[in-house]
């Protein structure tokens, strides 16, 4: 993506505070005289009026057999996809509406979030590097609502907390800024130490708002936590994460990792953001920074559901499950094959799931149900639960085999786990040095997928789909090329996919790019704020919530 000059940091009206930093290598300054022991010293909760909910805020389930009618005979693979729709925003919610910070008490129509960033200071963010992450940095505090905290840590060689997690009114947004403004940048790399503190902010907390993430941004290797690679063996990156994040069940302190230009740990940060339930961003030009942020910032400010679980069961006593193709979602098979769960945890308003399951059916001549699926969730607003009983899937079984052509939706969802697979299949063969390999593992997902009913049908996913495949061969010319980018732009597609949640990668920010990126419309109004470069929320915003992504293909 081209920057545009008008986009410099200097040039933003909203940082004016970070002009007095020179862009040289300086000692930081010290941040605090000393840290506390205990990090309970978070601002209490702001008081909240009632929200207004709208009537709607509830999950669609859909689900989509295979084929409506099937032949008597068994069958030992027969598709059915369930598909999850999160509530839509409501109008005013995320970014279009400012906030009237002098008022005791103020509505809300979101969940507040309580946000950790930990930023990389080493001495290879001098310069340029530092002063658009403070931009970028800006945006995220000016967007934030006084609901809202915001704690920052700071790393090289060691970490330190920069100020301590308080609400984002007038005066905390002018504190933060000064405090992020006062950055310099030199020493090593210490993301361990760095995601510990962040851990301790969290887990010491005396308040809690109902959603939590941390934002991690690195450009270098971690130089003290992770062994020199011995030929052979692979590092054990998840030690990074601190175990209080790795417990939750449904994963609710997710890191959302960026990696910051061409020299970052791609692997490193992949797997904390994996191991933790985040995703994983590849910037690859750093003038970026801040639309990767404000489309990571734009799902956070639109959580709608949290804790959800799904649940399938057999209904006919033929019927057995056999899997579930779920990503990086925990999912469960009983061992008696009647049953199976799956763990899907948080969802942005409009954010859709996919899950493709296996079934097995016996030999029959009538009509039979095979499925039952539920969920359960938390609004993460009110803290109400919701249990939501889906339609029961229903197939006719004819003496005869019919023309009906496989359902769309099935055939889309299967070229997306196909292409899934064949990332993380290619990355697995580049790893061991097999880039030749890794190119046809890539070049055979395109032929099938430009074979499949969803291709010949026109289908923008496919389309979608084989771009993004075709830019990974690419990226896999040569070794130089794999470890310059190709590495980092698989490990932030297949992050996408496994999690179904838009990352940054390429010119994945851009409206006109061709690769499909899960965004949600909230994440594509905050985008529009960041590319256009609006200081701050100034009153109703005058882009509407989109019903449509812009530019995106629609696969659904």
């Amino acid at each position: 993506m081209n920057v545009n000059q008008a986009r410099l940091p200097q040039q933003d009206a909203y940082m004016a505070l970070l002009r007095p930093v020179p862009n040289r290598q300086r000692e930081p300054p010290v941040l605090l005289a000393s840290e506390p022991i205990d990090f309970n010293d978070d601002e209490p909760l702001q008081k909240m009026e009632s929200a207004k909910i709208g009537s709607s805020r509830t999950v669609e389930v859909k689900t989509y057999p295979e084929f409506s009618a099937v032949p008597q005979s068994s069958q030992d693979d027969f598709a059915v996809l369930i598909h999850l729709k999160a509530p839509y925003a409501n109008p005013e919610q995320v970014t279009g509406r400012s906030v009237n910070v002098t008022s005791n008490r103020y509505p809300t129509s979101r969940a507040a979030v309580d946000l950790v960033t930990v930023l990389d200071v080493s001495g290879s963010m001098a310069g340029t590097k530092l002063a658009l992450l403070k931009r970028a940095m800006g945006f995220v505090i000016q967007h934030l609502g006084p609901s809202d905290r915001l704690s920052v840590i700071a790393f090289s060689s060691t970490a330190r907390r920069l100020f301590h997690l308080r609400g984002m009114s007038h005066s905390g947004r002018q504190q933060a800024l000064q405090a992020v403004n006062s950055l310099g940048a030199s020493g090593g790399t210490n993301i361990a130490d760095a995601l510990k503190k962040a851990a301790k902010v969290i887990e010491d907390r005396s308040y809690q708002n109902p959603v939590c993430s941390i934002i991690l941004l690195s450009d270098g290797q971690d130089t003290y936590n992770i062994p020199s690679n011995i030929t052979g063996t692979r590092a054990d990156y998840r030690s990074l994460v601190p175990s209080s994040i790795l417990n939750h069940t449904f994963r609710l302190v997710p890191v959302h990792a960026f990696g910051f230009g061409v020299d970052h740990d791609s692997d490193a940060l992949h797997s904390i953001a994996e191991a933790s339930g985040g995703t994983f961003s590849f910037i690859e030009d750093e003038a970026v920074i801040q639309d990767a942020f404000a489309q990571c910032i734009g799902g956070l400010l639109s959580v709608v559901v949290q804790n959800m679980q799904l649940t399938v069961e057999c209904v006919h006593p033929g019927v057995f499950l056999r899997s579930i193709k779920s990503g990086s979602y925990l999912s469960k098979v009983a061992a008696n094959g009647r049953n199976g769960s799956i763990d899907v945890g948080h969802l942005y308003a409009d954010e859709e799931r996919d899950f493709l399951l296996s079934v097995s059916l016996p030999q029959c001549r009538e009509q039979i149900t095979l499925l039952k699926v539920a969920c359960a969730y938390k609004d993460s607003l009110t803290s109400e639960v919701f249990k939501i009983q889906g339609d029961e899937v229903k197939i006719l079984r004819p003496k005869s085999p019919t023309s009906e052509p496989v359902c769309m939706e099935v055939d889309r969802e299967r070229n997306r786990v196909c292409a899934a697979d064949a990332i993380e299949a290619a990355r697995a063969a580049a790893e061991r040095g097999a880039l030749s390999d890794a190119v046809t593992i890539l070049d055979d997902c395109r032929r099938i997928l430009s074979e499949s009913y969803a291709s010949r049908s026109g289908d923008r996913l496919c389309t979608a789909l084989d771009a993004e495949l075709r830019e990974m061969q690419e990226r896999m010319a040569n070794r130089q090329r794999y470890e310059a980018s190709g590495r980092a732009y698989l490990l932030s597609g297949l992050s996408s996919h496994s999690w179904q949640r838009a990352t940054a990668r390429g010119d994945s920010t851009d409206s006109a790019t061709l690769v499909y990126s899960y965004q949600t419309p909230s994440m594509v109004q905050m985008l529009q704020r960041s590319q256009n470069h609006c200081p701050s929320p100034q009153g109703p915003s005058q882009v509407q919530q989109p019903r449509i992504l812009l530019a995106k293909p629609q696969p659904r």
